[in-house]
């Protein structure tokens, strides 16, 4: 529940960011990303969550590359395209 909570208000924060810059022609973009192969699982103490989520990225996790191409493709646009949101997802992942 708070996982959820404090992800929204990131969303919430970054909009109302998006809102007051764009005057400025200052472009933000809200990038919700998927299973993204990382050191995250190795930081977390609680084993049986951390072996879940090793698990869990063993079957559908893609390189954090991948990833950072989506980022570069954002923020590589013209100034007269503005990226506001990318759902970035593996092709494996369901949820």
């Amino acid at each position: 529940m708070v996982y959820a909570a404090t992800k929204h208000a990131v969303r919430v924060i970054s909009e109302g960011l998006r809102m007051e810059v764009k005057p400025y022609n200052i472009r933000t973009t809200i990038i919700s990303r998927g299973a993204i192969d990382t050191e995250l699982p190795d930081s977390i103490s609680e084993q049986d969550i951390a072996k879940g989520i090793k698990d869990f990225n063993e079957n559908y996790a893609i390189p954090a590359n991948s990833f950072a191409r989506a980022v570069a493709f954002a923020i590589s646009q013209p100034e007269d395209v503005d990226i506001n949101e990318i759902l970035f997802r593996p092709t494996k992942q369901e949820l």
